[in-house]
Protein backbone atom coordinates (compact mmCIF):
# COMPACT_ATOMS: atom_id res chain seq x y z
CA UNK A 1 0.00 0.00 0.00
CA UNK A 2 1.03 3.53 -0.71
CA UNK A 3 1.28 6.12 1.99
CA UNK A 4 -0.90 8.35 -0.19
CA UNK A 5 -3.92 9.66 1.71
CA UNK A 6 -7.16 8.39 0.32
CA UNK A 7 -10.77 9.08 1.12
CA UNK A 8 -13.87 7.23 -0.01
CA UNK A 9 -16.95 9.36 -0.66
CA UNK A 10 -19.57 8.42 1.93
CA UNK A 11 -22.94 6.85 1.16
CA UNK A 12 -24.53 9.43 3.47
CA UNK A 13 -23.42 12.20 1.08
CA UNK A 14 -24.36 10.33 -2.11
CA UNK A 15 -27.25 12.70 -2.84
CA UNK A 16 -24.64 15.40 -3.53
CA UNK A 17 -23.38 13.32 -6.46
CA UNK A 18 -26.83 13.37 -8.06
CA UNK A 19 -27.59 17.10 -7.97
CA UNK A 20 -29.34 18.33 -11.14
CA UNK A 21 -26.81 21.17 -11.52
CA UNK A 22 -24.07 18.58 -11.99
CA UNK A 23 -25.62 17.52 -15.30
CA UNK A 24 -24.72 20.95 -16.71
CA UNK A 25 -21.02 20.37 -16.02
CA UNK A 26 -20.74 16.59 -16.32
CA UNK A 27 -23.39 15.46 -18.77
CA UNK A 28 -22.98 11.65 -18.76
CA UNK A 29 -24.11 11.07 -22.35
CA UNK A 30 -21.89 13.85 -23.73
CA UNK A 31 -18.85 12.58 -21.83
CA UNK A 32 -19.34 8.90 -22.69
CA UNK A 33 -20.75 8.89 -26.24
CA UNK A 34 -17.36 9.04 -28.00
CA UNK A 35 -16.03 6.06 -26.05
CA UNK A 36 -18.94 3.74 -25.22
CA UNK A 37 -20.25 1.78 -28.20
CA UNK A 38 -23.03 -0.72 -28.76
CA UNK A 39 -22.14 -4.21 -27.53
CA UNK A 40 -19.22 -3.13 -25.33
CA UNK A 41 -18.42 -4.35 -21.86
CA UNK A 42 -17.78 -1.29 -19.69
CA UNK A 43 -16.41 -1.33 -16.17
CA UNK A 44 -17.47 1.76 -14.24
CA UNK A 45 -15.16 2.07 -11.25
CA UNK A 46 -16.57 3.88 -8.23
CA UNK A 47 -20.07 4.01 -9.69
CA UNK A 48 -21.54 5.44 -6.51
CA UNK A 49 -25.30 5.93 -6.77
CA UNK A 50 -25.09 5.79 -10.56
CA UNK A 51 -24.64 9.24 -12.02
CA UNK A 52 -23.06 7.79 -15.20
CA UNK A 53 -24.45 4.25 -15.13
CA UNK A 54 -27.81 4.73 -16.94
CA UNK A 55 -26.17 6.65 -19.79
CA UNK A 56 -23.49 3.97 -20.17
CA UNK A 57 -26.16 1.23 -20.11
CA UNK A 58 -28.13 2.96 -22.87
CA UNK A 59 -25.00 3.37 -25.00
CA UNK A 60 -23.91 -0.29 -24.72
CA UNK A 61 -27.36 -1.35 -25.89
CA UNK A 62 -29.08 -4.67 -25.44
CA UNK A 63 -25.98 -6.73 -26.26
CA UNK A 64 -23.59 -4.78 -24.04
CA UNK A 65 -22.97 -4.70 -20.34
CA UNK A 66 -21.95 -2.24 -17.66
CA UNK A 67 -20.20 -3.66 -14.61
CA UNK A 68 -20.87 -1.03 -11.94
CA UNK A 69 -18.16 -1.38 -9.30
CA UNK A 70 -18.08 0.17 -5.86
CA UNK A 71 -16.42 -0.68 -2.56
CA UNK A 72 -19.54 0.33 -0.61
CA UNK A 73 -22.62 -1.89 -0.67
CA UNK A 74 -24.71 1.17 0.21
CA UNK A 75 -23.76 2.85 -3.08
CA UNK A 76 -24.65 -0.30 -5.02
CA UNK A 77 -28.00 -0.45 -3.20
CA UNK A 78 -28.75 3.15 -4.21
CA UNK A 79 -27.84 2.36 -7.82
CA UNK A 80 -30.03 -0.75 -7.83
CA UNK A 81 -32.95 1.33 -6.57
CA UNK A 82 -32.28 3.97 -9.22
CA UNK A 83 -32.30 1.39 -12.02
CA UNK A 84 -35.55 -0.30 -10.94
CA UNK A 85 -38.18 0.06 -13.64
CA UNK A 86 -35.80 1.76 -16.09
CA UNK A 87 -35.48 -1.24 -18.39
CA UNK A 88 -31.71 -1.07 -17.94
CA UNK A 89 -31.44 -3.55 -15.06
CA UNK A 90 -30.40 -6.45 -17.32
CA UNK A 91 -27.52 -4.44 -18.80
CA UNK A 92 -25.99 -3.52 -15.44
CA UNK A 93 -24.11 -5.92 -13.18
CA UNK A 94 -23.59 -4.58 -9.67
CA UNK A 95 -20.20 -5.61 -8.27
CA UNK A 96 -18.81 -4.93 -4.81
CA UNK A 97 -15.03 -4.83 -4.97
CA UNK A 98 -12.54 -5.35 -2.20
CA UNK A 99 -10.27 -2.71 -0.76
CA UNK A 100 -7.23 -4.04 -2.61
CA UNK A 101 -8.75 -5.59 -5.73
CA UNK A 102 -11.55 -5.01 -8.19
CA UNK A 103 -12.12 -8.75 -8.30
CA UNK A 104 -13.31 -8.79 -11.91
CA UNK A 105 -12.42 -11.75 -14.10
CA UNK A 106 -14.27 -10.62 -17.22
CA UNK A 107 -12.43 -8.74 -19.98
CA UNK A 108 -13.67 -5.22 -20.74
CA UNK A 109 -13.48 -2.80 -23.65
CA UNK A 110 -13.54 0.29 -21.44
CA UNK A 111 -12.72 1.02 -17.82
CA UNK A 112 -14.26 4.33 -16.78
CA UNK A 113 -13.01 5.97 -13.57
CA UNK A 114 -14.61 9.34 -12.89
CA UNK A 115 -13.38 11.17 -9.76
CA UNK A 116 -12.17 7.95 -8.19
CA UNK A 117 -8.51 7.14 -8.90
CA UNK A 118 -7.33 9.76 -6.38
CA UNK A 119 -9.31 7.82 -3.74
CA UNK A 120 -7.38 4.60 -4.38
CA UNK A 121 -4.61 3.76 -1.90
CA UNK A 122 -2.24 2.15 -4.42
CA UNK A 123 -2.05 3.42 -7.99
CA UNK A 124 0.44 0.78 -9.09
CA UNK A 125 -1.92 -2.01 -8.07
CA UNK A 126 -4.83 -0.28 -9.78
CA UNK A 127 -3.06 0.16 -13.12
CA UNK A 128 -1.74 -3.39 -12.99
CA UNK A 129 -5.29 -4.68 -12.45
CA UNK A 130 -6.70 -2.34 -15.11
CA UNK A 131 -4.21 -3.84 -17.57
CA UNK A 132 -5.39 -7.34 -16.67
CA UNK A 133 -9.07 -6.45 -17.05
CA UNK A 134 -8.89 -4.52 -20.32
CA UNK A 135 -8.70 -6.17 -23.72
CA UNK A 136 -5.73 -5.24 -25.89
CA UNK A 137 -6.57 -1.85 -27.38
CA UNK A 138 -9.05 -1.26 -24.55
CA UNK A 139 -9.61 2.19 -23.16
CA UNK A 140 -8.95 3.49 -19.67
CA UNK A 141 -10.81 6.79 -19.19
CA UNK A 142 -9.77 8.76 -16.10
CA UNK A 143 -11.16 12.08 -14.99
CA UNK A 144 -10.14 13.73 -11.72
CA UNK A 145 -11.37 16.94 -10.07
CA UNK A 146 -8.82 19.75 -10.32
CA UNK A 147 -9.61 20.84 -6.74
CA UNK A 148 -8.46 17.42 -5.43
CA UNK A 149 -5.75 16.43 -7.92
CA UNK A 150 -3.01 18.86 -8.86
CA UNK A 151 -1.28 18.91 -12.23
CA UNK A 152 1.84 17.14 -10.90
CA UNK A 153 -0.16 14.42 -9.15
CA UNK A 154 -2.16 13.84 -12.33
CA UNK A 155 1.04 13.68 -14.39
CA UNK A 156 2.51 11.21 -11.89
CA UNK A 157 -0.64 9.10 -12.21
CA UNK A 158 -0.24 9.01 -16.01
CA UNK A 159 3.44 8.05 -15.62
CA UNK A 160 2.46 5.10 -13.43
CA UNK A 161 -0.11 4.04 -16.04
CA UNK A 162 2.65 4.13 -18.65
CA UNK A 163 4.65 1.57 -16.66
CA UNK A 164 1.76 -0.84 -17.22
CA UNK A 165 1.49 -0.40 -20.97
CA UNK A 166 -1.01 2.44 -21.20
CA UNK A 167 -0.46 5.16 -23.79
CA UNK A 168 -2.22 8.51 -23.88
CA UNK A 169 -4.74 8.63 -26.71
CA UNK A 170 -6.68 11.79 -25.97
CA UNK A 171 -7.23 14.45 -23.31
CA UNK A 172 -10.97 15.17 -23.22
CA UNK A 173 -11.98 18.62 -22.04
CA UNK A 174 -14.24 18.29 -19.03
CA UNK A 175 -15.04 21.39 -17.01
CA UNK A 176 -13.25 21.55 -13.64
CA UNK A 177 -11.42 18.25 -14.34
CA UNK A 178 -8.13 16.79 -15.50
CA UNK A 179 -9.00 14.00 -17.92
CA UNK A 180 -7.18 11.47 -20.02
CA UNK A 181 -8.05 8.57 -22.26
CA UNK A 182 -5.38 5.87 -22.20
CA UNK A 183 -5.19 2.90 -24.54
CA UNK A 184 -3.83 -0.48 -23.47
CA UNK A 185 -0.99 -1.59 -25.70
CA UNK A 186 -0.27 -5.25 -26.52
Amino acid sequence: MSSRDHHVFSVEKARHLMRPLRYLFHNPKSILKSYVKYGMTVVELGCGPGFFTPAAARLVGETGKVIAVDIQQGMLDLLKERLLGSGLEKRVVLHKCGENSLGIAEKADLLFAFHVVHELPDHDSFFKEARRILKTGGILFISEPKHHVGEKDFSDMIDIAGKYGFVAAKSPRILFDRSIVLRKQA
